[in-house]
């Protein structure tokens, strides 16, 4: 056998062939090995890759859109929504944390530190500013800063400002109703839940897209209040202008149709704008008129007058005897407002005159258990429903609690707590007949601007006789005429109504305070066919505290114009007119 030289060509030739058969060997397992990869990322990992290069360049956010529109009765526009725009920012995109921290802070308004805080946050997604204004945001967009974007999305805007806030309340920035109506009312009105996505460019800026969008369907119902924005701003002028000019520390006004409970006008003074309901007290965001309970004072009285009506316990010339001024309920002495000393009164100068001691007579006539029934019956005591958070029920005590001097101070008005609400819907009761109905603010409900739905009427109970009502009507009349409401006369009309001048709860000392007073006048007009019934509240005046001198005027302009904008006539107008018919 021949052997090859250890150097000679064909000793090369057959090393340099076994060599290349393990590089072709080595390259063939690479390249299977490599396609097996591929394979494997491509088909069974595809989904999963896939979704985490979409989380580099996309993302998607949730933005409540589409909310529904409030108008008032006539269809003037109370709350709306505009285009905004909102910042985020990719931390992970922004090479300067502190410079660019800073230009945020400062072209925004916003707190550095917080600022800060966020751009260096590890998050992928991070809020700066939610619905800026339009002249921060144009500024921002100038500035084109490297992993800061924005999102157009959906506020709240109340264009008449201040008018009906604490009944229209107000949104969050998720335009999750806070307050109000739009808190009450949220189910219907709050839109449509819309994702956003986000996607960066090759150059890492963002880009809006409408991929991923849920479809933009039918907008959510509207709501029509049966709110007048007109009323509405006439309580609120003659509100303030009473509060300041009396030095009152608050006050208060409702408008009701007593026909249906509709409700007109709801005032508060002082208010806020819901626009920017954060600048002002949280106390100044409920509703007074249905969350707040006072001592009604003297115009609770008709409550027991009438109840006494109905039982036929007594008619409106029945004389009582009044103590010339001093009487003696269990073992404590009672007075009469300003000191009067009245003797004999009919029934009906007890209302006109608003004699305390009669007012006890009547209860002692009608007794514990009848006099807790109509008070009950006429709603206080419990919720009437209406359609706005934070109703109260009051304070009207079991028998059981009532003390030897309960049934005479809660024939004045005291030892009970009532809602303006639920004293506004009493007298409704009397002024229409005898029928306590539910207030409501909701007049209609609308979709693509058509009526879809209509509130009907609801009587919660009849708690008087028309014969009784009547009976009131003519009683509360005298109130104006003769007694000590004579400055909520408006001529031409005759008005029905009460005073009221209740002493407050000194919180120190748990007794009645001799400087603290609720001054009120309730009342209704045309007496005869009432259109309205109007409360006026006034809180701690300090000029004058009598409700005859402090409330009953603003129920007299306010009444006067209300009356002129509805078109109701007074009695000339419609001698006039049936004269030339």
């Amino acid at each position: 056998m021949r052997r090859i030289k250890k150097n000679s060509p064909q000793s090369l030739y057959s090393a340099l062939k076994g060599r290349m058969t393990v590089v072709s060997v080595l390259i063939v397992g690479f390249g299977l090995a490599l396609a097996g990869r591929l394979v494997h990322l491509q088909i069974f990992q595809h989904d999963d890759l896939l979704s985490q290069s979409r989380k580099q360049y996309v993302r998607t956010v949730e933005i409540a859109t589409g909310r529904g529109h409030i108008f008032d009765r006539n269809r003037s526009l109370l709350a709306t929504n505009l285009d905004v725009e909102s910042v985020y920012i990719d931390p992970r995109e922004i090479f300067d944390p502190v410079a660019t921290a800073t230009t945020l802070a400062r072209t925004l308004n916003l707190d550095p530190k917080d600022v800060l805080e966020k751009v260096q946050s590890k998050k992928h997604f991070v809020w700066i500013k939610r619905k800026g204004r339009l002249d921060e945001i144009a500024r921002l967009h100038q500035l084109d800063l490297p992993g800061v974007g924005f999102i157009k999305e959906s506020k709240r805007f109340y264009p008449r400002r201040q008018l009906a806030a604490s009944t229209l309340g107000f949104v969050g920035l998720d335009n999750q109703g806070l307050a109000g109506i739009e808190h009450e009312q949220h189910s219907l009105l709050k839109g449509k839940l819309r994702r956003k996505v986000v996607e960066k460019d090759a150059r890492g800026r963002y880009l809006q897209t409408g991929l991923g969008e849920d479809p933009l369907g039918q907008r959510n119902r509207d709501l029509v209040l049966t709110i007048d924005e007109v009323i509405q701003f006439y309580a609120e002028q003659e509100l303030e202008k009473q509060v300041r000019a009396s030095q009152a520390k608050s006050g208060l006004v409702i408008v009701m149709d007593p026909n249906d409970g509709g409700i007109y006008a709801l005032a508060s003074y002082p208010g806020f704008n819901p626009n920017n309901f954060a600048a002002f007290p949280r106390t100044l965001w409920g509703n007074p008129a249905v969350s707040n309970a006072y001592e009604p004072g003297s115009i609770f009285k008709p409550i027991v007058v009438a109840a006494a009506l109905e039982e036929g316990i007594a008619r409106p010339n029945d004389i009582f005897f009044c103590e010339n001024g001093n009487y003696e309920v269990g073992g404590v002495h009672i007075g009469e407002a300003a000191n009067h000393k009245f003797g004999w009164l009919t029934l009906q100068k007890i209302i006109s005159k608003s004699s305390n001691i009669g007012a006890i007579k009547v209860a002692e006539k009608l007794g514990e258990n009848r006099f807790h029934e109509y008070i009950r019956n006429f709603g206080f005591g419990s919720r009437l429903g209406i359609d706005l958070p934070g109703e109260t029920a009051g304070t009207v005590r079991d028998l059981s609690q009532w003390s030897g001097l309960s049934l005479a101070s809660i024939s004045f008005g005291h030892e009970i707590s009532v809602s303006p609400m639920q004293m506004t819907a009493a007298m409704a009761a009397i002024a229409n007949g005898g029928l306590l109905l539910k207030p409501h603010l909701t007049h209609a409900m609308l979709k693509d601007g058509e009526m879809v739905a209509q509130p009907e009427r609801q009587v919660i109970r009849r708690v008087l006789t028309r014969h009784t009502s009547r009976q009131m009507i003519d009683m509360l009349k005298q109130v104006v005429k003769n007694g000590t409401g004579k400055q909520a006369a408006i001529p031409g009309f005759e008005v029905a109504g009460k005073t009221g001048t209740a002493q407050k709860i000194d919180p120190e000392t748990h007794t009645y305070s001799t400087s603290a007073y609720l001054a009120s006048f309730i009342g209704f007009v045309p007496a005869d066919a009432p259109r309205l019934v109007i409360l006026v509240m006034i809180d701690e005046p300090q000029k004058s505290y009598w409700g005859g001198e402090v409330a009953a005027p603003v129920f007299q302009r306010l009444a006067e114009k209300t009356l002129r904008y509805l078109h109701i006539p007074s009695s000339k107008e419609r001698v006039f007119v049936l004269d030339r018919t």
